[in-house]
Protein backbone atom coordinates (compact mmCIF):
# COMPACT_ATOMS: atom_id res chain seq x y z
CA UNK A 1 0.00 0.00 0.00
CA UNK A 2 2.20 3.43 -0.75
CA UNK A 3 2.73 5.56 1.46
CA UNK A 4 0.44 8.90 1.81
CA UNK A 5 2.62 11.65 0.42
CA UNK A 6 4.19 13.82 3.48
CA UNK A 7 3.30 17.02 2.07
CA UNK A 8 -0.44 16.16 2.46
CA UNK A 9 -0.53 15.38 6.19
CA UNK A 10 1.58 18.36 6.84
CA UNK A 11 -0.79 20.30 4.72
CA UNK A 12 -3.41 18.96 6.71
CA UNK A 13 -2.02 19.69 10.11
CA UNK A 14 -0.77 23.13 9.34
CA UNK A 15 -5.04 23.89 8.32
CA UNK A 16 -6.00 22.62 11.51
CA UNK A 17 -3.16 24.53 13.90
CA UNK A 18 -3.30 27.30 12.34
CA UNK A 19 -6.94 28.76 12.23
CA UNK A 20 -8.70 31.79 14.40
CA UNK A 21 -10.58 29.08 15.85
CA UNK A 22 -7.89 26.98 16.91
CA UNK A 23 -8.28 25.16 20.38
CA UNK A 24 -4.87 23.69 21.77
CA UNK A 25 -7.24 21.93 24.96
CA UNK A 26 -9.69 20.48 21.97
CA UNK A 27 -6.73 19.52 19.70
CA UNK A 28 -4.97 17.51 22.97
CA UNK A 29 -7.60 16.58 24.45
CA UNK A 30 -11.33 16.62 24.01
CA UNK A 31 -10.91 15.54 20.27
CA UNK A 32 -9.91 12.29 21.21
CA UNK A 33 -11.88 8.86 22.64
CA UNK A 34 -12.75 9.68 26.57
CA UNK A 35 -11.88 5.67 27.32
CA UNK A 36 -8.23 6.21 25.83
CA UNK A 37 -5.56 6.51 28.24
CA UNK A 38 -3.90 9.96 27.77
CA UNK A 39 -0.70 9.82 30.13
CA UNK A 40 0.80 6.99 32.91
CA UNK A 41 2.89 8.26 35.45
CA UNK A 42 5.70 5.80 36.66
CA UNK A 43 6.41 6.59 40.17
CA UNK A 44 10.09 5.30 41.61
CA UNK A 45 8.66 2.10 42.87
CA UNK A 46 7.44 0.64 39.18
CA UNK A 47 3.84 1.72 40.06
CA UNK A 48 1.99 2.99 37.41
CA UNK A 49 -0.85 5.56 37.55
CA UNK A 50 -3.39 6.22 34.05
CA UNK A 51 -5.33 9.28 33.13
CA UNK A 52 -7.51 8.91 30.68
CA UNK A 53 -8.60 11.47 27.77
CA UNK A 54 -11.86 11.62 29.86
CA UNK A 55 -10.39 12.23 33.29
CA UNK A 56 -7.81 14.78 31.69
CA UNK A 57 -11.03 16.54 30.44
CA UNK A 58 -12.94 16.72 33.29
CA UNK A 59 -9.89 17.61 35.80
CA UNK A 60 -8.65 20.33 33.41
CA UNK A 61 -11.88 22.33 33.55
CA UNK A 62 -12.04 21.79 37.03
CA UNK A 63 -8.87 23.20 37.60
CA UNK A 64 -9.46 25.84 34.56
CA UNK A 65 -11.96 27.09 36.43
CA UNK A 66 -10.32 27.82 39.86
CA UNK A 67 -7.24 28.88 37.88
CA UNK A 68 -10.29 31.89 36.10
CA UNK A 69 -11.62 32.74 39.45
CA UNK A 70 -8.01 33.28 40.58
CA UNK A 71 -8.16 35.94 38.06
CA UNK A 72 -5.58 33.59 34.92
CA UNK A 73 -7.30 34.95 31.52
CA UNK A 74 -6.00 35.05 28.03
CA UNK A 75 -3.14 35.76 27.39
CA UNK A 76 -1.34 35.46 31.04
CA UNK A 77 1.72 33.29 31.66
CA UNK A 78 2.26 30.21 34.55
CA UNK A 79 4.88 28.78 35.00
CA UNK A 80 5.57 25.16 36.14
CA UNK A 81 8.00 23.80 38.36
CA UNK A 82 6.61 19.63 38.23
CA UNK A 83 8.33 16.63 36.93
CA UNK A 84 6.16 14.67 34.10
CA UNK A 85 3.17 12.98 35.17
CA UNK A 86 -0.45 13.90 35.37
CA UNK A 87 -0.23 16.76 37.80
CA UNK A 88 1.88 18.15 34.71
CA UNK A 89 -0.66 16.88 32.36
CA UNK A 90 -3.34 18.51 33.72
CA UNK A 91 -2.19 21.67 34.72
CA UNK A 92 -0.96 22.57 31.58
CA UNK A 93 -4.43 21.41 29.86
CA UNK A 94 -6.28 24.13 32.12
CA UNK A 95 -3.87 27.05 31.33
CA UNK A 96 -4.72 26.29 27.57
CA UNK A 97 -8.30 26.00 28.40
CA UNK A 98 -8.12 29.27 29.15
CA UNK A 99 -6.06 30.70 26.24
CA UNK A 100 -2.91 31.29 29.10
CA UNK A 101 0.50 30.04 28.00
CA UNK A 102 2.38 27.58 30.08
CA UNK A 103 6.43 28.67 31.07
CA UNK A 104 7.57 25.58 32.21
CA UNK A 105 11.08 25.22 34.05
CA UNK A 106 14.00 22.91 34.63
CA UNK A 107 13.54 21.13 37.97
CA UNK A 108 17.71 21.63 38.03
CA UNK A 109 17.39 25.66 38.04
CA UNK A 110 18.77 27.05 41.07
CA UNK A 111 16.24 29.40 43.05
CA UNK A 112 17.17 32.85 41.74
CA UNK A 113 17.51 31.38 38.18
CA UNK A 114 14.19 30.69 38.94
CA UNK A 115 12.38 34.14 39.80
CA UNK A 116 15.09 35.57 36.71
CA UNK A 117 12.01 33.70 34.43
CA UNK A 118 9.24 34.24 36.78
CA UNK A 119 10.16 38.18 36.57
CA UNK A 120 11.19 37.91 32.89
CA UNK A 121 7.87 36.19 31.75
CA UNK A 122 5.56 38.43 34.01
CA UNK A 123 4.41 35.06 35.31
CA UNK A 124 1.16 35.48 37.38
CA UNK A 125 1.33 31.80 39.07
CA UNK A 126 3.93 28.94 39.00
CA UNK A 127 2.64 25.34 39.96
CA UNK A 128 5.58 23.59 41.79
CA UNK A 129 5.95 20.42 42.86
CA UNK A 130 5.94 19.95 47.00
CA UNK A 131 9.89 19.15 46.81
CA UNK A 132 11.07 22.07 45.05
CA UNK A 133 8.54 24.60 46.99
CA UNK A 134 11.72 25.98 48.59
CA UNK A 135 12.97 27.53 45.87
CA UNK A 136 10.72 29.78 45.72
CA UNK A 137 11.15 31.38 48.97
CA UNK A 138 13.05 34.54 47.99
CA UNK A 139 12.65 37.91 49.57
CA UNK A 140 9.92 38.72 46.92
CA UNK A 141 8.06 36.22 44.60
CA UNK A 142 7.71 37.89 41.39
CA UNK A 143 4.47 35.78 41.26
CA UNK A 144 0.95 36.65 42.84
CA UNK A 145 0.36 33.10 43.16
CA UNK A 146 1.73 29.95 44.08
CA UNK A 147 0.83 26.52 44.13
CA UNK A 148 1.45 22.85 45.23
CA UNK A 149 1.52 19.57 44.44
CA UNK A 150 -0.13 17.25 47.51
CA UNK A 151 -3.08 18.13 49.25
CA UNK A 152 -1.74 20.51 52.02
CA UNK A 153 -0.26 24.16 51.27
CA UNK A 154 3.42 24.36 52.70
CA UNK A 155 3.30 28.27 53.53
CA UNK A 156 1.17 30.46 54.24
CA UNK A 157 -1.05 32.06 51.30
CA UNK A 158 0.11 28.66 48.98
CA UNK A 159 -2.73 26.92 46.94
CA UNK A 160 -2.69 23.14 46.43
CA UNK A 161 -3.17 21.61 42.93
CA UNK A 162 -5.62 19.11 45.03
CA UNK A 163 -7.67 22.52 46.50
CA UNK A 164 -8.12 24.08 43.27
CA UNK A 165 -9.30 21.06 41.58
CA UNK A 166 -11.72 20.69 44.33
CA UNK A 167 -12.95 23.96 44.29
CA UNK A 168 -12.85 24.27 40.82
CA UNK A 169 -15.28 21.36 40.40
CA UNK A 170 -17.95 23.22 42.45
CA UNK A 171 -17.60 26.54 39.85
CA UNK A 172 -19.44 26.58 35.72
CA UNK A 173 -16.42 25.43 33.98
CA UNK A 174 -15.14 28.40 31.77
CA UNK A 175 -15.81 28.28 27.98
CA UNK A 176 -12.12 27.12 26.51
CA UNK A 177 -10.29 30.12 24.82
CA UNK A 178 -9.49 29.96 21.14
CA UNK A 179 -6.45 31.50 20.39
CA UNK A 180 -5.57 30.77 16.92
CA UNK A 181 -2.60 29.90 15.20
CA UNK A 182 -0.50 32.88 16.31
CA UNK A 183 -1.62 32.61 19.86
CA UNK A 184 0.74 31.85 22.64
CA UNK A 185 1.50 28.52 23.53
CA UNK A 186 4.12 28.63 25.77
CA UNK A 187 7.54 30.23 26.42
CA UNK A 188 10.60 28.66 26.53
CA UNK A 189 14.29 29.42 27.89
CA UNK A 190 16.82 28.99 26.51
CA UNK A 191 20.54 30.09 27.49
CA UNK A 192 22.77 32.98 25.64
CA UNK A 193 26.12 33.68 25.23
CA UNK A 194 26.00 37.35 25.38
CA UNK A 195 23.80 37.81 28.16
CA UNK A 196 20.44 36.64 30.21
CA UNK A 197 18.49 33.42 29.10
CA UNK A 198 15.78 34.13 26.66
CA UNK A 199 12.87 32.89 26.67
CA UNK A 200 11.28 31.60 23.06
CA UNK A 201 7.74 32.34 21.98
CA UNK A 202 5.86 29.28 21.14
CA UNK A 203 2.66 29.79 18.82
CA UNK A 204 0.02 27.42 18.55
CA UNK A 205 1.01 27.30 15.21
CA UNK A 206 4.22 25.15 16.09
CA UNK A 207 2.05 22.03 16.91
CA UNK A 208 1.75 21.56 13.51
CA UNK A 209 5.67 20.95 13.53
CA UNK A 210 5.20 18.73 16.54
CA UNK A 211 3.08 16.65 15.07
CA UNK A 212 4.78 16.30 11.99
CA UNK A 213 8.18 15.48 14.16
CA UNK A 214 5.98 13.19 16.15
CA UNK A 215 4.82 10.82 13.36
CA UNK A 216 7.42 11.06 10.71
CA UNK A 217 10.80 11.75 13.01
CA UNK A 218 9.90 9.58 16.12
CA UNK A 219 7.67 7.25 13.97
CA UNK A 220 4.92 6.36 17.03
CA UNK A 221 2.19 4.26 15.98
CA UNK A 222 -0.87 3.76 18.15
CA UNK A 223 0.34 0.44 19.37
CA UNK A 224 3.26 1.55 20.60
CA UNK A 225 4.85 2.01 24.14
CA UNK A 226 5.91 5.59 23.79
CA UNK A 227 8.89 6.98 26.63
CA UNK A 228 10.43 10.29 26.14
CA UNK A 229 12.77 10.80 28.99
CA UNK A 230 13.29 14.36 28.58
CA UNK A 231 12.92 17.12 31.63
CA UNK A 232 9.55 18.76 30.74
CA UNK A 233 11.46 22.63 30.81
CA UNK A 234 13.33 21.57 27.87
CA UNK A 235 11.62 21.69 24.49
CA UNK A 236 12.33 18.19 23.75
CA UNK A 237 10.81 17.24 27.16
CA UNK A 238 7.81 19.65 26.30
CA UNK A 239 7.01 19.16 22.81
CA UNK A 240 7.27 15.67 22.58
CA UNK A 241 7.12 14.29 26.03
CA UNK A 242 4.02 16.42 26.99
CA UNK A 243 2.22 17.86 23.72
CA UNK A 244 2.27 15.19 20.28
CA UNK A 245 1.46 12.82 22.26
CA UNK A 246 -1.41 14.17 23.63
CA UNK A 247 -2.20 15.75 19.77
CA UNK A 248 -1.89 12.38 18.37
CA UNK A 249 -3.90 10.71 20.92
CA UNK A 250 -1.02 8.68 21.87
CA UNK A 251 -0.44 6.94 25.79
CA UNK A 252 3.44 8.17 27.05
CA UNK A 253 5.08 7.17 30.28
CA UNK A 254 6.47 9.62 32.63
CA UNK A 255 8.61 8.24 34.99
CA UNK A 256 8.09 10.75 38.16
CA UNK A 257 11.11 9.41 40.15
CA UNK A 258 13.31 12.72 40.91
CA UNK A 259 16.53 10.99 39.87
CA UNK A 260 18.14 8.95 36.82
CA UNK A 261 19.31 5.78 37.53
CA UNK A 262 20.21 3.40 34.76
CA UNK A 263 18.86 0.13 36.84
CA UNK A 264 15.38 2.00 37.27
CA UNK A 265 15.72 2.84 33.28
CA UNK A 266 15.94 -0.49 32.16
CA UNK A 267 13.23 -1.51 34.39
CA UNK A 268 10.86 0.74 32.74
CA UNK A 269 12.08 -0.31 29.50
CA UNK A 270 11.16 -4.08 30.56
CA UNK A 271 8.28 -4.01 32.70
CA UNK A 272 6.12 -1.34 30.85
CA UNK A 273 6.93 -2.71 27.10
CA UNK A 274 8.49 0.41 25.99
CA UNK A 275 8.47 -0.13 22.06
CA UNK A 276 9.87 3.62 21.31
CA UNK A 277 12.63 5.40 23.29
CA UNK A 278 13.05 9.01 22.71
CA UNK A 279 15.76 9.96 24.89
CA UNK A 280 19.66 11.97 24.97
CA UNK A 281 23.05 10.83 24.27
CA UNK A 282 24.15 11.31 28.10
CA UNK A 283 20.93 8.98 28.73
CA UNK A 284 23.05 6.01 26.25
CA UNK A 285 26.38 6.76 27.85
CA UNK A 286 24.89 5.99 30.96
CA UNK A 287 23.83 3.10 30.05
CA UNK A 288 26.56 1.83 28.46
CA UNK A 289 28.66 2.85 31.19
CA UNK A 290 26.51 0.76 33.61
CA UNK A 291 25.16 -2.05 31.28
CA UNK A 292 27.05 -5.28 29.98
CA UNK A 293 23.76 -6.48 28.17
CA UNK A 294 19.67 -6.03 28.09
CA UNK A 295 17.54 -7.77 30.43
CA UNK A 296 15.60 -10.13 28.07
CA UNK A 297 12.01 -8.58 28.53
CA UNK A 298 13.61 -5.44 26.75
CA UNK A 299 12.09 -4.96 23.45
CA UNK A 300 12.57 -1.50 22.02
CA UNK A 301 11.89 -1.11 18.42
CA UNK A 302 13.14 2.61 17.76
CA UNK A 303 15.12 4.94 18.91
CA UNK A 304 15.71 8.03 19.06
CA UNK A 305 18.27 10.90 20.83
CA UNK A 306 18.11 14.26 20.77
CA UNK A 307 19.96 17.46 22.31
CA UNK A 308 23.37 16.85 21.29
CA UNK A 309 25.15 15.07 18.37
CA UNK A 310 26.31 10.92 18.91
CA UNK A 311 29.52 9.62 18.94
CA UNK A 312 30.03 6.98 16.15
CA UNK A 313 31.24 4.76 19.34
CA UNK A 314 27.79 5.58 21.27
CA UNK A 315 25.90 4.92 18.16
CA UNK A 316 27.86 1.71 17.43
CA UNK A 317 26.75 0.15 21.25
CA UNK A 318 23.21 1.36 21.37
CA UNK A 319 22.61 -0.44 17.48
CA UNK A 320 24.30 -3.07 19.16
CA UNK A 321 22.96 -4.10 22.28
CA UNK A 322 19.28 -2.79 21.59
CA UNK A 323 19.44 -4.59 17.80
CA UNK A 324 18.02 -1.71 16.18
CA UNK A 325 19.31 1.13 14.84
CA UNK A 326 19.66 4.43 17.16
CA UNK A 327 18.46 8.12 15.21
CA UNK A 328 20.53 10.95 15.73
CA UNK A 329 18.29 14.13 15.34
CA UNK A 330 18.58 17.51 15.24
CA UNK A 331 16.69 20.22 16.23
CA UNK A 332 16.42 23.48 18.37
CA UNK A 333 13.87 24.96 21.06
CA UNK A 334 13.06 27.49 18.53
CA UNK A 335 12.38 25.01 15.55
CA UNK A 336 11.80 21.79 16.83
CA UNK A 337 13.21 18.72 15.44
CA UNK A 338 13.69 19.19 11.68
CA UNK A 339 16.78 16.63 10.54
CA UNK A 340 17.56 13.04 11.09
CA UNK A 341 16.67 9.68 9.86
CA UNK A 342 13.20 9.22 10.41
CA UNK A 343 11.90 6.29 12.32
CA UNK A 344 8.25 6.88 10.52
CA UNK A 345 7.44 6.12 6.93
CA UNK A 346 8.21 8.85 4.95
CA UNK A 347 7.49 6.84 1.48
CA UNK A 348 11.65 7.33 0.68
CA UNK A 349 14.75 5.02 1.10
CA UNK A 350 17.06 7.23 3.54
CA UNK A 351 20.64 5.74 4.03
CA UNK A 352 22.84 8.86 4.56
CA UNK A 353 26.64 8.04 4.51
CA UNK A 354 28.55 7.01 8.07
CA UNK A 355 29.16 10.27 10.11
CA UNK A 356 25.83 12.67 8.72
CA UNK A 357 22.96 13.06 11.07
CA UNK A 358 20.38 12.69 7.87
CA UNK A 359 18.65 14.94 5.43
CA UNK A 360 15.88 17.17 6.26
CA UNK A 361 12.88 15.68 7.80
CA UNK A 362 9.27 16.71 6.00
CA UNK A 363 8.56 19.77 6.36
CA UNK A 364 11.85 21.42 6.37
CA UNK A 365 14.73 22.74 4.28
CA UNK A 366 17.71 22.79 5.65
CA UNK A 367 20.99 24.49 3.95
CA UNK A 368 24.45 25.82 4.57
CA UNK A 369 25.45 29.09 3.85
CA UNK A 370 29.02 30.36 2.96
CA UNK A 371 30.84 31.81 6.19
CA UNK A 372 30.98 35.37 4.80
CA UNK A 373 27.59 35.51 2.77
CA UNK A 374 23.73 34.42 2.83
CA UNK A 375 24.11 32.10 -0.55
CA UNK A 376 24.51 28.44 -0.10
CA UNK A 377 27.87 26.85 0.21
CA UNK A 378 28.72 24.04 -2.48
CA UNK A 379 28.06 20.94 -1.40
CA UNK A 380 31.06 19.32 0.86
CA UNK A 381 31.47 22.64 2.22
CA UNK A 382 31.83 23.46 5.55
CA UNK A 383 28.96 26.79 6.72
CA UNK A 384 26.61 27.59 8.52
CA UNK A 385 23.45 25.62 8.91
CA UNK A 386 20.50 27.56 8.12
CA UNK A 387 16.56 27.09 7.58
CA UNK A 388 14.92 27.86 4.06
CA UNK A 389 12.06 30.00 5.19
CA UNK A 390 10.27 29.72 2.15
CA UNK A 391 10.59 26.18 1.24
CA UNK A 392 9.89 25.14 5.40
CA UNK A 393 6.66 25.31 5.85
CA UNK A 394 6.99 24.05 9.54
CA UNK A 395 9.05 27.23 10.36
CA UNK A 396 7.49 28.72 13.49
CA UNK A 397 10.22 30.81 15.05
CA UNK A 398 9.52 34.36 15.47
CA UNK A 399 11.15 35.55 18.37
CA UNK A 400 12.06 35.82 22.22
CA UNK A 401 9.83 37.86 24.68
CA UNK A 402 11.68 41.06 25.35
CA UNK A 403 15.05 40.85 22.98
CA UNK A 404 13.47 42.42 19.57
CA UNK A 405 17.31 42.61 18.60
CA UNK A 406 18.46 39.23 19.44
CA UNK A 407 15.51 38.12 17.78
CA UNK A 408 16.45 39.74 14.48
CA UNK A 409 20.09 38.43 14.01
CA UNK A 410 18.64 35.13 14.04
CA UNK A 411 17.36 35.39 10.25
CA UNK A 412 19.20 36.84 7.66
CA UNK A 413 18.41 40.37 6.74
CA UNK A 414 15.91 39.59 3.88
CA UNK A 415 14.38 37.14 5.98
CA UNK A 416 15.36 33.70 3.89
CA UNK A 417 16.87 31.94 6.45
CA UNK A 418 16.96 31.45 10.12
CA UNK A 419 20.28 30.99 11.36
CA UNK A 420 20.86 28.16 13.96
CA UNK A 421 24.06 29.64 15.27
CA UNK A 422 25.27 26.11 14.44
CA UNK A 423 28.01 25.20 11.18
CA UNK A 424 28.37 22.14 9.18
CA UNK A 425 28.24 20.39 5.88
CA UNK A 426 25.67 19.31 3.40
CA UNK A 427 26.60 16.49 0.54
CA UNK A 428 24.99 16.25 -2.75
CA UNK A 429 22.20 14.36 -1.61
CA UNK A 430 21.17 16.63 1.02
CA UNK A 431 22.68 14.93 4.42
CA UNK A 432 24.04 17.19 6.83
CA UNK A 433 27.40 16.83 9.05
CA UNK A 434 26.93 18.19 11.98
CA UNK A 435 30.20 20.44 13.07
CA UNK A 436 29.89 22.67 16.12
CA UNK A 437 28.05 25.42 17.99
CA UNK A 438 29.29 28.74 16.12
CA UNK A 439 28.13 30.67 18.91
CA UNK A 440 29.99 29.40 21.54
CA UNK A 441 27.31 27.65 24.00
CA UNK A 442 28.37 24.58 26.18
CA UNK A 443 25.68 21.50 25.95
CA UNK A 444 26.62 19.60 29.28
CA UNK A 445 23.56 16.52 29.90
CA UNK A 446 21.96 17.81 27.75
CA UNK A 447 21.49 20.96 28.42
CA UNK A 448 22.18 24.04 26.85
CA UNK A 449 24.86 26.61 28.83
CA UNK A 450 25.89 30.19 27.49
CA UNK A 451 29.82 30.85 29.03
CA UNK A 452 28.62 34.50 29.71
CA UNK A 453 25.75 33.23 31.99
CA UNK A 454 28.46 30.98 34.32
CA UNK A 455 30.89 34.00 33.71
CA UNK A 456 28.15 36.45 35.24
CA UNK A 457 27.67 34.60 38.34
CA UNK A 458 31.27 33.99 38.89
CA UNK A 459 32.39 37.53 38.76
CA UNK A 460 29.78 38.76 41.18
CA UNK A 461 31.55 36.40 43.36
CA UNK A 462 33.65 39.12 45.91
CA UNK A 463 36.82 37.42 45.39
CA UNK A 464 36.98 37.00 41.58
CA UNK A 465 38.38 39.96 39.46
CA UNK A 466 37.39 37.97 35.91
CA UNK A 467 37.50 34.91 34.51
CA UNK A 468 36.99 32.90 31.32
CA UNK A 469 34.67 29.98 31.13
CA UNK A 470 35.17 26.96 28.12
CA UNK A 471 34.46 23.66 27.50
CA UNK A 472 36.28 20.56 28.32
CA UNK A 473 35.09 17.47 26.50
CA UNK A 474 33.57 14.73 28.81
CA UNK A 475 32.88 10.75 28.25
CA UNK A 476 29.44 10.89 30.00
CA UNK A 477 28.19 14.86 29.90
CA UNK A 478 29.60 15.05 26.52
CA UNK A 479 31.01 18.45 27.38
CA UNK A 480 31.48 19.82 31.05
CA UNK A 481 32.49 23.27 31.65
CA UNK A 482 36.32 24.81 32.75
CA UNK A 483 36.69 27.95 33.82
CA UNK A 484 40.25 30.10 34.22
CA UNK A 485 39.50 32.60 36.96
CA UNK A 486 41.60 35.80 37.96
CA UNK A 487 41.42 36.54 41.51
CA UNK A 488 41.12 39.95 42.95
CA UNK A 489 44.09 42.01 44.70
CA UNK A 490 45.00 39.98 47.81
CA UNK A 491 43.00 36.93 47.26
CA UNK A 492 44.25 33.36 47.28
CA UNK A 493 43.66 30.64 45.50
CA UNK A 494 43.00 27.46 47.27
CA UNK A 495 40.56 24.04 46.24
CA UNK A 496 38.69 25.35 49.33
CA UNK A 497 38.14 28.45 47.52
CA UNK A 498 37.27 26.47 43.93
CA UNK A 499 34.69 24.46 45.69
CA UNK A 500 32.86 27.76 47.01
CA UNK A 501 33.11 28.91 43.46
CA UNK A 502 31.66 25.52 42.04
CA UNK A 503 28.58 26.23 44.98
CA UNK A 504 28.04 29.49 44.15
CA UNK A 505 27.25 28.75 40.19
CA UNK A 506 24.90 25.68 41.49
CA UNK A 507 23.13 28.49 43.85
CA UNK A 508 22.78 31.08 40.84
CA UNK A 509 22.17 28.46 38.27
CA UNK A 510 21.57 25.32 37.89
CA UNK A 511 24.00 21.73 39.12
CA UNK A 512 24.87 21.49 35.79
CA UNK A 513 26.66 25.00 35.23
CA UNK A 514 28.82 24.40 37.59
CA UNK A 515 32.67 24.26 36.62
CA UNK A 516 34.15 20.99 36.75
CA UNK A 517 37.70 22.43 36.83
CA UNK A 518 38.29 25.84 38.36
CA UNK A 519 42.06 27.19 37.49
CA UNK A 520 43.33 30.37 39.02
CA UNK A 521 45.33 31.97 36.57
CA UNK A 522 47.09 35.42 36.73
CA UNK A 523 45.10 36.82 33.53
CA UNK A 524 43.20 35.89 30.82
CA UNK A 525 44.18 35.23 26.97
CA UNK A 526 43.33 38.55 25.43
CA UNK A 527 43.99 40.20 21.71
CA UNK A 528 45.57 43.33 21.27
CA UNK A 529 42.34 45.33 21.43
CA UNK A 530 41.84 43.85 24.75
CA UNK A 531 38.80 40.86 23.74
CA UNK A 532 39.07 37.77 25.08
CA UNK A 533 40.31 34.60 23.51
CA UNK A 534 37.73 32.27 24.08
CA UNK A 535 39.71 29.00 21.90
CA UNK A 536 43.10 30.23 24.20
CA UNK A 537 41.02 29.25 27.35
CA UNK A 538 41.38 25.57 26.57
Amino acid sequence: MPVPDPAHHIRDWLATYDTPTTSVAHLLCDRHTPHTTATTEIGPTLAATTLTFGELTERSRALAAALADLGITTGDRVATLIPKGTDLTVTALAVWRLGAALVPLLSSLAPSAITERLTDSHARLIVCDAEYRNKLDTDHSPTPHIATTGTHPLREGDHTLAGLTEHGATLPPPADTAVGGDGLLAIVYVSSVIGPPRGVRVPVRALAAMHAYHHYGLGVHDDDVYWNTADPGSAYGLYHGLISPLLAGHNSLALRAGFFDPELTLDVLGIHGVTNLATDPTTYRTLRAATKTLPPEVMVQSLASAGEPLAPDVIDWVTDIFGVPVRDHYGQTELGWCVGIPNGDTGQDVAPPPGAIGPALPGWRVEVLEAISDDPAPPGTYGRIAVDLEHSPLAWFDGYVGHEGASQVRFTPDHTYYLTGDTGIRDREGSLFFSTRDDGAILTYGYRIGPSEVESALNAHPQVEECGVYSIPDELAGQVIGARVVLAPGRDASPELAEELREWVRDRIAEHAAPRVVDFVDELPRTASGKMRRAHLR
